[in-house]
């Protein structure tokens, strides 16, 4: 009886562990950067490593002078992408999707929305720029309804939903809902017409595009980074 009952167990286990990765993909696992490559730059990746399973942007590591923002081999279109970020003190990164890599952009921004990353102690930029600029925004778009984001040098996790069948954009930031969002049709070019991305020809326009992890110059690393295609 006993050991039926253990098996039960066993089996009820491996079932919810099942479902509960149902449909997820491993977009690091923690020894490669296999499916990445550098924005314009292809497997130079000038300051990107990987540290006891976690990957790391040191400036300091940087062989050449470009801009390094890693970028994903394969696009998306509807997703929900999660992920763990830690940032340097006065540390500034984003996570950008929808970005289209073509010889006439030179940086994944100007065509990819971005989720801000960055050190919300840094007291001096969060003045100046306010709460549109500051972790958890949809950068230049849309402030976060609340501020949740821990300190610098501490984990932080972002679960990402871009749902273009259902026009439908949130961000989970540490467990919290700090982000609704249209992705496509006129609201959507409404948020980007008032913004200063709006004489940025093919900005936000992309249904289809890579992911990006944005190098802006501080130290930041990232972890448990995984990601479900919707509506397939």
């Amino acid at each position: 009886m006993k050991r039926n009952a253990l098996l039960f167990i066993l089996l009820c286990t491996s079932v919810w562990s099942c479902q509960s990765n149902e449909g997820w993909e491993t977009l690091f696992d923690g020894k490669t950067l296999e499916g990445w490559h550098i924005y314009g730059h292809g497997k130079n990746y000038n300051g990107w490593y990987i540290d006891e399973g976690v990957l790391v942007f040191d400036p300091e590591e940087r062989t050449e002078a470009f801009s390094a923002n890693l970028t994903t081999d394969k696009q998306y279109s509807s997703f929900e992408l999660s992920l763990d970020w830690m940032i340097s003190e006065h540390g500034n990164s984003g996570l950008m999707w929808g970005v289209v890599e073509a010889d006439n952009y030179e940086h994944p921004y100007q065509t990819g929305a971005e989720i801000q990353i960055l050190d919300d102690g840094w007291s001096e930029y969060v003045n100046e720029r306010g709460d549109i600029n500051r972790a958890g925004s949809l950068y230049n778009l849309m402030p976060p309804s609340k501020v949740v984001s821990k300190g610098a040098g501490e984990w932080n996790s972002y679960l990402l939903h871009v749902d273009h069948n259902k026009n439908e954009g949130f961000l989970d930031f540490n467990g919290e809902r700090v982000l609704e969002f249209p992705v496509n049709g006129s609201e959507w070019k409404n948020l980007i017409e008032q913004s200063p991305f709006s004489a940025w020809e093919g900005f936000g326009s992309s249904k289809k595009g890579h992911i990006s992890l944005q190098e802006h110059g501080g130290k930041v690393a990232f972890r448990r980074i995984k990601i479900r295609e919707l509506n397939q």
